[in-house]
């Protein structure tokens, strides 16, 4: 990661992987959202995918990423759900060195005023992985912004007090 001169920010190089039976590059608008809103804010589009809802495929492609030094973060849109083959938690979980407990319960927070109890069909999870965070939102784009602007956003903004994410990523150089 770099400092940017005169701010201190350090720009991440962040990994985006969209979780659908059905989407395409042509119309996944979640991780378009993700992909634009992590580079508005500087950081780098360090790798992007699109992996069927299995539990194989979401763990083989996050297994690469977070062995990957110089990918600092992923951000995974859908699979959280109850539905069909919702299976994003089940992939990932088995993978965190730590969970981060209060992003799933900070995000039905922030979506319950947006849905209302629907938001309890959510299953959003987050943790570390080999120094990587890792943050699993729901498909649609609207919660996408909900955890971009109400969490992920700040905590991936070196900057940000009291607390953010950076200073415990195992802070690596990048690669530009």
């Amino acid at each position: 990661m770099a400092s940017v001169e005169g701010d201190n920010v350090q720009r991440l190089s962040i990994a985006v992987l969209t979780v659908s039976d059905t989407r395409s590059s042509e119309d996944d608008t979640s991780g378009d959202y993700l992909a634009q809103a992590l580079q508005a804010e500087g950081h780098r589009t360090a790798a992007r995918a699109i992996v069927r809802d299995d539990i194989y495929q979401i763990r083989a492609t996050l297994s690469a990423w977070i062995a990957d030094q110089r990918i600092n973060a992923v951000l995974i849109t859908g699979g959280t759900g109850f539905s069909g083959r919702d299976s994003s938690p089940e992939a990932v979980r088995p993978l965190f060195d730590k969970e981060i407990d209060g992003f799933g319960e900070v995000f039905r927070a922030l979506s319950l005023a947006e849905i209302g109890s629907s938001t309890i069909q959510s299953r959003a999870v987050a943790g570390f992985a080999n120094d990587t965070v890792i943050f699993c939102m729901p498909g649609s784009t609207g919660a996408c912004k909900t955890a971009w602007n109400g969490i992920i956003r700040e905590q991936l903004d070196s900057r940000h007090r009291p607390c953010n994410f950076v200073g415990v990523l195992g802070v690596r150089a990048d690669s530009e």
